[in-house]
C-alpha cells in the first residue's frame, strides 16, 4: 500500500476490537500542547536531577508532517509532534539511514526529542490494509543496522513495529522468519544507538496481559525501555493506563523489571469506540496532545499515528497512509 510519499510518513493500520472508558480530552477538541512537549510541573525537577536531554528537551514538531502543509484550517493538528514513520518506503539501507539522519539532525538542530516508528517487519500487518515489510529476515536485519546507524547518537524515542508482537499466531500471518528474533535484533540495535525503544503492545482489547507479557519478553523486552499501546488506535486513555499498569507488573513478574509505557492519544478523544470499527471511523476525534509525563512507570502521551491520513479505502478514505483532508476536518469535530 506504500504507493505515495504520504504513506511513508503516516502509514498504520488499526486493528482488534475497540472499547473504552471516558476520553481524555472532550470530542472534537484538541488539548494544547505544552511549550515543551514535557508535563510542567515536573519539568524543573527533571532539568536538576536529568541528565538524559529526553527528560527536558521536548518532542519534535517536524514542519515535513502532511498536516503542516495543508493550510492553516489543518494547524490543530499540525502544531503536535508525531512519529516519523520509518517503512520499506525506504528500501534500501543507504535510503533508509539518510532520511532517520535528516530527520533526526532536524530535531536536534531544534532542541527536540525526534520520535519514529519502524514499521517494515517481513510480514507486516498479515495482508491487511498495511501489508508490506522487508522481503527476508537477513534484509530486515542489514536494513535495521542502517536505520540504527542513522539515529545513532540522536537520543530518539522509538516504537518498534506496531502490531508485530500482538499480530503473533494470528493465522492470518505469513510470516518471513522468526518474528520474536528479529524484534530482539532490531531492539538491541536500536538500544545500542541511543534509542529509548518503545516495542508495541497492541491495546487494552485484544491481547490478554499475560500473553502480551510472555510474548513481548521473548521479543526483544531485555532491550528495551518499555511498550507502547493503542497505537493507531481508538481506545480511551484511561482504559489503556490500566492496561499498561497490569502489563508492567507481569513484566516484571517475568524479569523485566522497572519497564515504562507511552500511549497513542492521537485519535482517541471521541465517545464510545465501537467494536471492530477501526478503518476511519467517523466517531473518532483527536485525543490529548503528546506531552512526556515521566509519572512513574507512565512516559506520556504520543502522536504515532497521524491524523488526517487515512486507514485504507473504508468510510470514505483513499488509500492507507494518504492525506485525506475530509478525515481530517471529522477528527477535527468539523
Amino acid at each position: 500500500m506504500l504507493a505515495t510519499l504520504v504513506v511513508l510518513l503516516g502509514t498504520l493500520l488499526a486493528v482488534g476490537a475497540v472499547a473504552g472508558t471516558p476520553a481524555a480530552t472532550a470530542a472534537g477538541t484538541v488539548a494544547p500542547a505544552s511549550a515543551t512537549g514535557v508535563a510542567g510541573p515536573s519539568a524543573p525537577a527533571y532539568a536538576r536531577k536529568a541528565k538524559d536531554p529526553r527528560r527536558t528537551r521536548g518532542l519534535f514538531v517536524d514542519s515535513y508532517m502532511p498536516a503542516n502543509n495543508a493550510g492553516a484550517e489543518f494547524r490543530p493538528i499540525a502544531r503536535n509532534a508525531q512519529a516519523l514513520w520509518i517503512t520499506d518506503y525506504y528500501y534500501a539501507p543507504s535510503t533508509a539511514r539518510k532520511a532517520v539522519a535528516e530527520y533526526s539532525r532536524r530535531a536536534t538542530r531544534a532542541g527536540k526529542t525526534p520520535v519514529m516508528a519502524i514499521y517494515a517487519i517481513p510480514g507486516r500487518d498479515c495482508g491487511l490494509y498495511s501489508a508490506g515489510g522487508l522481503p527476508s529476515g537477513k534484509a530486515y536485519q542489514r536494513w535495521i543496522t542502517a536505520v540504527a546507524a542513522g539515529m545513532k547518537g540522536r537520543k530518539a524515542m522509538v516504537v518498534l513495529e506496531p502490531d508485530a508482537v500482538p499480530f503473533m499466531g494470528d493465522p492470518r500471518c505469513v510470516e518471513s522468519g522468526p518474528r520474536q528474533k528479529l524484534l530482539r535484533f532490531a531492539a538491541k540495535k536500536l538500544k545500542q544507538a541511543g534509542a529509548w525503544v518503545y516495542i508495541d503492545g497492541g491495546h487494552s482489547g485484544w491481547r490478554s496481559v499475560n500473553q502480551m507479557a510472555q510474548l513481548l519478553g521473548r521479543s526483544g523486552m531485555k532491550y528495551a525501555r518499555g511498550f507502547s499501546t493503542n497505537v493507531g488506535n481508538f481506545r480511551k486513555t484511561g482504559a489503556e493506563k490500566r492496561y499498561a499498569k497490569a502489563l508492567v507488573k507481569a513484566l516484571a513478574r517475568r524479569g523485566f523489571k522497572n519497564r515504562k509505557f507511552v500511549i497513542e492519544t492521537a485519535r482517541n478523544g471521541g465517545r464510545t469506540p465501537v467494536n471492530g470499527d477501526v478503518c476511519n471511523p467517523t466517531w473518532a476525534r483527536v485525543g490529548a496532545a503528546p506531552k512526556l509525563r515521566f509519572k512513574g512507570s507512565f512516559d506520556g502521551t504520543l502522536w504515532i499515528k497521524h491524523p488526517g491520513e487515512s486507514d485504507g479505502t473504508c468510510n470514505g478514505g483513499p488509500s492507507s497512509g494518504e492525506w485525506w483532508p475530509d478525515g481530517a476536518r471529522r477528527l477535527m469535530g468539523r
